[in-house]
């Protein structure tokens, strides 16, 4: 493992573990827990970060034998985790996470000279990362069964060339114990910040409403780049100084978080207050984007930083072949109160990204998060600026060093990685749609962020039912998966993708909404997102138009849950803006039912589908949906009509609501 190749290969590896194995720990509590609005037990599966506590006290007694056990619970742990149920699964997920943890903690605290191999790996994992959700169409494809044998084969490699190798036998001296520390500190908050954004270009474009293959092929480049330019440094890199290092961290943090700010909405403040519609966003605010992409490689060089202080240096020159008194200080040394301080950043910094999204639900505490989605971004990056300036304040930067033979196989297999990940993230071939239909048939789907009723992921399940509906038109809600507490998923761009669809995924992650996401055989036209008051959760209508036969369609997704007051006000709004329009489809998660005010108010402007054709509520084979049973609904412009109204009961859907679709006809029947 003395290459430095290899070991950059050995932290790539690592690194992507550690950012699959906790994204899935995250998700499988947030499944467990957090999407059924209460904390409990389970909660504390976050606990597993702090494992690597316990393997700290062996990291200089017994390193080699250590090495070996967490090894296997990393390579066993992740090759699991395609295959399990989401109660197993977090176990597996926390296992892995903290196994994989240790192992780098282990590595970088006990060899040295391995920061530059470091820096490489983790802008390696990023792009393997993004390559991985890219041949996906949205999903991390390794985490799904269909996938799984990727996390082994990688297993496998990360075994064989870890059991190859021979420990290093350099004689070597600890860091401070106080820069080992805060480095520590600084490390977690560079794997955060990966976590959150980069190692998932899909959720800066679900920010932004960007261009998802230019953000991908954007992360994709620069991770690359930075994976040969760090192992084989040009002049520029080597004579990096910290006055630069700083100034390119606050650069990051203020573009990071001016994107996020650039797409903050003011919500309505009140019930009476006009609806504010969301379009498409004018060249200037996709500035500070295009600046985050092109400073966002700086987490690499920060990382190098702090394993430059993690990793014992070398004595110098006089005493090479001679243990320094220095020596007989533990590797580990120093770094117990960061991984400590480094976990509990990372907690918290979860669960203020994940309030800001469940703001209504943890009283006392989550309210305050509510409009919050860019806090967690900032308090990250900024954090590494000064723990950047601290912790190398008037010690000299150490340089990178040139690798010495270039390994151009090596750029060979980086360009591969760019191209796959390019090929993968291009749009898919669109079906083609009916010329002059004499129908349209539109379909409602609340799909519990792709999981089942008893909490088991359903994506496969669901699209196969949406394949077998054939929708023209699909209103995805609760579809805002593209953050962490659904580990980064795009499961609207996994349905677009896989049907050839056209699709607006509506008011964007950073807003806070249930996710309303329209999918359409015909392209949309006019895409917006319109937020209307709320006071439990906010309410954000995906609206878009189709022409069909030379008739324009509008479509209304959505998805409202707040108090009464705020209901009706979703109500007036939804049949103020429908009111003149002749081809009306306004269809979602209603949360109303027929006894309710707000209902009774939008089924006297527009027609329900299924009480239009069963009157009684009850569907010609039986199914009942009166009163509590049905909140999901279609409702038409009058002059449409509905034609054979149906309701797909769970388990059955797939999901823990009933899935509702209708064909529509138009004119003279």
């Amino acid at each position: 493992m003395n290459k430095p190749v290899l070991l950059a290969v050995v932290f790539a590896i690592l690194f992507l573990f550690t950012l699959q194995s906790a994204g899935t720990l995250v998700e499988s509590i947030y499944i467990l827990d957090l999407m059924n609005t209460n904390l409990d037990a389970k909660a504390l599966g976050v606990l597993f970060f702090f494992t690597p506590l316990l393997a700290l006290p062996w990291f200089r007694r017994a390193t080699r034998p250590l090495t070996l056990v967490l090894l296997l619970a990393l390579v066993i742990a992740r090759a699991l985790l395609p295959y399990l149920a989401t109660a197993e699964r977090m176990v597996a997920a926390g296992i892995a996470a903290g196994a994989a943890f240790s192992l780098l903690f282990l590595l970088v605290s006990s060899r040295a000279r391995v920061a530059a191999s470091a820096g490489s790996g983790l802008a390696l994992a990023v792009a393997l990362s993004a390559l991985l959700r890219a041949a996906g169409k949205g999903i991390e494809v390794s985490l799904v069964p269909a996938g799984g044998w990727i996390g082994m084969l990688l297993g496998m490699l990360l075994a064989g060339i870890v059991l190859s190798s021979r420990p290093g036998r350099e004689p070597a001296a600890p860091a401070k114990r106080g820069g080992r520390t805060l480095s520590m500190l600084g490390l977690y908050l560079v794997f955060t910040l990966v976590y959150f954004a980069f190692s998932a270009p899909a959720v800066i474009a679900r920010w932004t409403q960007g261009n998802y293959t230019l953000i991908l092929s954007a992360v994709s480049l620069f991770s690359l780049a930075f994976a040969w330019l760090l192992l084989n440094p040009p002049r520029l890199l080597q004579r990096l100084t910290l006055l630069w290092l700083v100034l390119l961290n606050l650069l990051f943090c203020l573009s990071l978080t001016g994107t996020l700010l650039a797409h903050r909405v003011p919500f309505p403040p009140t019930a009476a207050s006009p609806a504010l519609v969301v379009s498409s966003l004018g060249w200037l605010q996709h500035i500070p984007l295009g600046l985050m992409l092109l400073l966002f490689p700086v987490l690499f060089l920060d990382l190098y930083l702090f394993v430059q202080h993690l990793q014992p240096s070398y004595p110098s020159s006089a005493h090479k072949g001679k243990r320094s008194p220095a020596a007989e200080g533990k590797p580990s040394g120093g770094i117990g109160i960061g991984i400590l301080l480094g976990s509990l950043a990372l907690i918290v910094l979860i669960f203020v990204n994940i309030f800001s999204n469940v703001w209504a639900y943890i009283d006392p505490i989550s309210p305050i998060f509510r409009n919050t989605f860019w806090l967690s971004y900032c308090l990250a990056s900024a954090g590494l600026i000064l723990l950047a300036w601290v912790v190398q304040r008037g010690k000299p930067l150490a340089k990178l060093e040139p690798a010495g033979e270039k390994p151009w196989q090596c750029l060979a297999v980086l360009a591969v990685i760019f191209v796959g990940t390019l090929l993968f993230g291009l749009p898919s071939a669109r079906v083609e749609a009916a010329a002059a239909p004499a129908a349209l048939r539109a379909m409602t789907y609340n799909t519990q962020q792709s999981n089942g009723d008893d909490g088991e992921k359903s994506l496969d399940a669901q699209l196969a039912l949406i394949r077998q509906v054939a929708p023209d038109i699909l209103a995805l809600q609760e579809s805002d998966s593209a953050r962490i507490s659904l580990n980064n998923n795009d499961y609207v761009r996994y349905f677009a993708e896989k049907l050839g669809y056209y699709s607006y995924y509506g008011p964007t992650t950073g807003t806070g909404t249930f996710g309303t996401a329209i999918l359409s055989k015909y392209p949309l036209l006019d895409p917006r997102a319109v937020f209307i008051y709320s006071d439990k959760d906010e309410t954000g209508v995906a609206e878009a138009e189709i022409e069909v036969n030379g008739l324009r369609f509008i479509i209304y997704d959505v998805h409202p849950d707040s108090s009464d007051e705020a209901m009706l006000a979703f109500a007036e709004t939804l049949v103020e803006r429908a009111a003149g329009q002749s081809y009306v489809i306004a269809l979602g998660d209603y949360n109303l039912r027929d006894y309710e005010a707000a209902y009774q108010w939008v089924a006297q402007h527009l027609t329900n589908a299924w009480t239009s054709v069963y009157p009684s509520e009850i569907g010609a084979d039986g199914v009942d949906m009166s009163g509590e049973n049905r909140i999901d609904h279609i409702f038409l412009s009058p002059n449409l009509q509905a034609v054979n109204p149906t309701y797909i009961l769970p388990p059955a859907s797939a999901t823990d609501h009933p899935v509702h679709w209708t064909d529509i006809v138009w004119g003279e029947q």
